[in-house]
């Protein structure tokens, strides 16, 4: 299929120039979802009032604030970012019926800047997950070939670009939940540094992994969504002041790391296409170099501790008593339960399980403590790493998008966060490209790479991925 590509500067120079108008924009999101989403199910809920917001943009929109450059923008949001008044399930049965309270920071500053959220997308339950598989509402399909899956967790929010609903959305990424989807759905997806964005308003899976993040068709659209929701919050002291790290240089020429070791179980073709990126960089004259990174073999393992045990503790205030979904039991212990038992799917189950289990006694340190351990000897060997290089180079996954329901075991759906899950681990900035495709039965399908950079190495990432795409 081939998918319309509006972006954030072409609908800002047609509401400029007259030729388009915000109204025009919503309505045509709208019938690009009545149109498709009922195949691709990239969206939960449609927020019908996004119309009269856009009827009060049109006459505005035709000014160039520098204040508001999403003014009139159409956007999508995951559905575990609090929009106020709005439902946010997270795509959980618990939350079927919670409506928020108040707006995310993320939404806040993307209103602030004039955006129009015209809907929220659909995830893995609680954003646990590599497929968007796992909603209780229902899978995504990938736009680009209805049986295979988007990736995931934030695969209702590619899908909603990829579809042409809209140019941007947000999605949250804990362990690659926004690379691998965009690395599936041919897009470009942004995990940034860790503390960078707010994460006030976001349904917590990782408290000390997720970050929200934008796709984008383009380079440039990325990083407008990004210099947007960045930035110091008050209301979440992991953000940090600019300046914290050592500044990132953008340079003409780069000496890119390649970890040689790393790079197995990679699909034949898509190796290819990886290897043909990798050319492309050295075309454009920068150093390619291999690099040893030996702790990056241990990450998913590390990653699928921490990670279960952070799901364990974020999830204990589902209980059926302060919000959320109630079963009455025969007293407060069945109340409980019976709510966790019938509001949660089988993968939150999962992890809450393997979770309680490793931060239990006897075997806290020897899982939890010892992942934690990991996760510093990454971050240093990362941080030496980056004093001879000035990026690494990976494929986004070893694979392209699968067929739905071809991975029912879990642990082969583990596997295609490999390449994602370091940067989480050690809160670096990573971004997917998409550089050419596969084929997989007769149908081209788009394989990302991704680039990390330093902490607060953005700027880097944006300025090297504007020349894979030749923005």
């Amino acid at each position: 299929m081939t998918m319309p590509k509006e972006t954030i500067a072409s609908l800002r120079a047609a509401f400029l120039d007259g030729s388009d108008t915000p109204s025009k924009a919503v309505a045509r999101a709208f019938s690009v979802i009545k149109e498709k989403d009922a195949d691709v199910h990239a969206y939960l809920h449609i927020y019908e009032d996004a119309a009269e917001k856009a009827r009060a943009y049109d006459a505005l929109a035709t000014t160039n604030d520098p204040a508001k450059p999403l003014l009139g923008i159409p956007v999508a949001l995951k559905n575990n970012i609090l929009v106020k008044g709005k439902k946010a399930t997270a795509a959980s049965k618990i939350l079927e019926n919670y409506v928020a309270t108040y707006d995310a920071t993320v939404t806040k500053r993307l209103e602030a800047a004039g955006a129009i959220i015209i809907g929220a997308t659909n995830l893995d339950e609680f954003a646990m997950g590599s497929s968007t598989e796992n909603s209780a509402f229902g899978p995504t399909k990938n736009p680009l070939d209805l049986s295979r899956v988007p990736g995931g967790s934030s695969g209702g929010s590619a899908a909603a670009v990829a579809m042409g609903s809209v140019p941007v959305a947000l999605g949250t990424d804990t362990g690659g939940s926004i690379r691998l989807p965009a690395s599936f759905c041919g897009l470009v997806g942004l995990k940034p540094t860790y503390g960078r964005v707010s994460r006030s308003g976001l349904i917590a899976m990782g408290s000390s992994l997720d970050q929200a993040g934008p796709f984008a068709h383009t380079i440039a659209d990325a990083e407008t969504m990004f210099n947007i929701i960045k930035g110091v919050d008050t209301y979440d002291a992991t953000t940090y002041a600019e300046g914290t790290f050592p500044a990132v240089a953008t340079k003409d020429h780069y000496r890119i790391g390649i970890p040689r070791a790393f790079l197995h179980g990679i699909e034949s073709d898509v190796m290819k296409v990886f290897d043909a990126a990798v050319e492309k960089m050295r075309a454009l004259g920068h150093d390619i170099v291999d690099v040893s990174l030996p702790m990056m073999e241990k990450g998913l393992a590390a990653y699928y501790i921490v990670m279960p045990a952070e799901v364990s503790s974020n999830l204990a205030r589902f209980d059926g008593v302060r919000y959320g979904l109630h079963v009455d039991g025969k007293d407060l212990l069945e109340d409980y339960e019976l709510t966790r038992a019938q509001g949660f799917g089988p993968e939150v189950k999962r992890r809450i399980l393997l979770g309680t289990y490793l931060l239990s006694s006897g075997y806290y340190d020897a899982y939890y403590g010892k992942a934690e351990q990991v996760r510093v000897v990454m971050r240093e060997e990362l941080a030496s790493a980056f004093t001879d290089i000035d990026c690494i180079l990976t494929p986004t996954a070893p694979i392209p998008a699968w067929k739905i329901g071809e991975k029912s075991d879990p642990l082969s759906m583990y596997l295609a966060d490999i390449f994602t899950v370091p940067a989480n681990l050690t809160g670096v900035p990573a971004l997917s490209v998409p550089f050419g495709t596969v084929v997989r039965e007769e149908k081209e399908l788009p394989i990302g790479i991704q680039l990390m950079a330093p902490h607060d190495g953005e700027q880097r990432l944006f300025h090297i991925g504007k020349q894979i795409l030749g923005e």
